[in-house]
């Protein structure tokens, strides 16, 4: 570089300077990348600092110079995240500047994006920069594509720096050397090497958080779990005075998914688990943009080079059960509260694609809906089912499946119990032995004092009360958690849980059991249920694959809406006309239907007297039981009544019904006859509300429905 005296020697008086330039300011722009520079670094900042003799020198008062330093310290990658290079470019905009001064062009801006910003500012207000090798003014071509070839050369030169930089962390990385922050439940010696936490009760935390894991199955349950039982996380201080000290925290959800995701506390090494997404990134965050691949898109995975609290197998089943627990749709999902107890686990027989969940309302009524083909296509939905049916059935299966391992589930039971048990004993008694030394250590300080020196004494003294203080807490709390669970269980309890187990049914189906537990069972045993509709009909073939590989293939009937979809509707009618022959009422009809395995198409079972004289009238063999029909004289051209209109439109009498409380059909109501409603309906009238009925449920706020309601303001909105 040339110094900055040679350089005047060498080229005085430049003829590129104009009068008006020494009229504006001459802007000096100091910069460092990181802050070690400007400690160590101490000449360049100098040099640079410097360059106030020069522009006094070639003719600007002291007056007129300017210098922005309020970049030291930050790279010259981005322009952004720069207050002074933001300054000096809005300097050069408002025509303030005569000449920029530094010592190189990377000092200004080692991107192209920022450098060739500035030379159109410059160039259009007539700004000239100078550095070491001279003035150039970016108006002029040749200064200009000067200028241009030192910015690309600064900016391949930042590129060749990070790629060095890079390449040897990858290199290190590879061989297992390069350092990093260890998590919690390890620590790194002074030598360097990666070890347990010499803190039993640290270790037996994290073996307990992932124990309860593979138990639990969702980071919320195992996170309530920790709560309730007031179990804290043991983290070393990573920085400051306290650095390396032990501190106890309450457990929080990142924190354990963290821990369920680092694959050091399965005894591997890896490198290059998040990446940064530059299409993502946001201006003030530095985690926004981060992406986490796979493992087998990590730079370095090096398994059995640390001490493990797991093994690999156990690390990577944590990782499917975290994707399982997703709520998205090629996930089951965790399981929740919901009256669904196959949630997640219906799979659609045609496409082959996971079933949602849709509730109805707040009786209770939930179906199981495949909308693959509707929203990725375009076309209709693949089937839909009442849920009730397809539980019910499942739920047989598993409770039968469960019987003959009863006795075995209660002594698993037994033991799972007084082994955990016994371990929050080892925690309570571990967090006893500390408070006890801290009281003891206390104590000590405050004895090894000299008694003439209060004013450390009270403090000690506060310092020791307080500490065994909190050592008796801890033992009455202690007290209490034997008195609600002793470690061993009593006789009383041995029983319990052996009467439980061996009516399973009645566990199942007991209050306090959840629809969540319930799900966490039916998971234990059943992989997936594929179903299939056949047809429009009640019956649907449905194969359940249990975990050890065993298929169980059965036929589940469905309700449906009407006696056509029924499988066997040919048959029943011809039943029902064969029984009505013989003088038998609608009562007697339904008895026989029953006894002979009929049912209903909105019940599972059996075939209520409704339902028959429902059927009846539309094959046409009686008129309605109970109720006399009024005489059609009542009746003017085009009216028909309420329920024939009904029937004829082939819609429900409720829905009609609705319209007309809404005025959504022209009606009147009778005084007589038991204040009957009469509905005015010619052909044009008829073919408006078949168009109505055949739209989806739903969709009587849509624009069509305001079109065939002719524009009326009565319409819904």
């Amino acid at each position: 570089m040339i110094a900055d005296n040679d350089f005047l020697e060498a080229h005085p008086s430049p003829q590129k300077i104009a009068p008006f330039h020494l009229q504006r300011l001459a802007v000096v722009y100091v910069r460092q990348s990181t802050a070690q520079q400007v400690l160590r670094h101490e000449e360049s900042t100098r040099l640079q600092y410097g360059l106030v003799d020069r522009a006094r020198q070639l003719g600007w008062p002291e007056e007129r110079i300017v210098v922005i330093d309020d970049d030291l310290g930050h790279s010259a990658a981005e322009g952004e995240h720069r207050a002074g290079f933001q300054r000096l470019v809005s300097e050069v905009s408002l025509d303030h500047v005569g000449m920029i001064l530094g010592v190189e062009i990377s000092r200004l801006a080692r991107s192209s994006k920022d450098w060739h910003q500035l030379l159109e500012i410059c160039a259009l207000f007539g700004t000239l920069i100078a550095d070491s090798d001279g003035i150039c003014d970016p108006a002029d071509f040749n200064d200009r594509m000067l200028l241009g070839l030192k910015g690309t050369m600064s900016e391949a030169e930042l590129h060749v720096i990070k790629q060095r930089m890079h390449q040897g962390k990858i290199n290190k990385a590879r061989r297992g050397e390069l350092g990093f922050d260890v998590p919690t439940g390890y620590v790194r010696s002074s030598s360097g090497a990666v070890t347990l936490d010499p803190d039993e009760e640290v270790q037996q935390v994290v073996r307990l958080i992932f124990r309860k894991f593979e138990e639990l199955l969702t980071v919320h349950a195992l996170l309530r779990y920790l709560v309730a039982h007031d179990i804290r996380v043991g983290v070393r201080v990573r920085g400051g005075e306290n650095k390396g000290e032990l501190e106890w925290h309450a457990p929080n959800q990142t924190t354990l998914q963290n821990m369920l995701k680092n694959p050091i506390y399965a005894g591997a090494y890896a490198y290059g688990r998040r990446r940064t997404d530059p299409r993502k990134r946001k201006p003030g965050r530095r985690s926004a943009g981060r992406t986490s691949p796979s493992p087998g898109g990590w730079h370095v995975l090096l398994k059995d080079r640390l001490p493990a609290y797991i093994s690999w197998d156990t690390y990577e089943k944590n990782l499917r059960q975290l994707q399982d627990n997703r709520a998205v749709a090629d996930a089951k999902g965790a399981p929740r509260d919901g009256d669904s107890l196959l949630q997640g686990l219906v799979v659609c027989g045609h496409c082959g694609a996971r079933m949602t969940v849709n509730y109805h309302g707040s009786d209770k009524r939930y179906s199981y809906v495949c909308t693959r083909q509707n929203t990725v296509y375009g076309g209709s939905s693949c089937q839909c089912l009442s849920g009730a049916p397809l539980d019910a059935f499942a739920a047989g299966k598993v409770l039968k499946a469960l019987e003959p391992a009863a006795l075995e589930l209660s002594l698993e039971a037994a033991k799972n119990i007084e082994s955990e048990r016994a371990e929050l004993d080892g925690l309570w008694q571990k967090r006893m032995e500390r408070a006890t030394y801290e009281a003891e250590r206390a104590g000590r300080h405050y004895r090894l004092l000299e008694p003439e020196n209060r004013l450390v004494a009270r403090q000690l003294a506060k310092d020791w009360e307080q500490k065994l203080s909190e050592e008796q807490s801890l033992k009455e709390e202690y007290q209490r958690f034997l008195l609600e669970k002793p470690r061993l269980l009593s006789a009383s309890e041995r029983e319990s849980i052996r009467r439980l187990a061996s009516d399973i049914p009645a566990l199942w189906n007991a209050a306090g059991t959840t629809n969540a537990q319930r799900k966490e069972i039916i998971r234990q045993v059943i992989e997936r249920v594929v179903v299939e509709v056949e047809g429009d009909s009640e019956r649907v073939g449905v194969r359940i694959e249990w975990a050890g590989g065993r298929r169980t293939i059965a036929v589940v009937i469905r309700p449906v809406c009407s006696f056509e979809q029924l499988s066997y509707y040919p048959e029943l009618c011809e039943r029902v006309r064969e029984l009505a022959s013989r003088g038998l009422d609608s009562i007697l009809i339904a008895r026989r239907l029953d006894a002979e395995g009929y049912r209903s198409p909105k019940l599972v079972k059996g075939f209520g007297h409704q339902g028959v004289q429902k059927l009846m009238r539309r094959l046409g063999l009686c008129q309605r039981e109970g109720r006399r029909r009024p005489p059609q004289g009542l009746l003017g051209e085009h009216e028909w009544w309420l329920g024939e209109l009904a029937e004829r439109i082939q819609m429900p009498k409720q829905t009609l019904y609705t319209w007309i409380r809404r005025g959504w059909v022209s009606s009147r109501q009778l005084r007589g006859h038991a204040r009957r409603w009469v509905v005015w309906a010619d052909e044009a009238e008829l073919e408006r509300l078949r168009r109505l009925q055949e739209l989806p449920r739903g969709y009587h706020t849509h624009r069509k429905w305001i079109e065939l309601q002719g524009g009326d303001a009565r319409a819904p909105r």
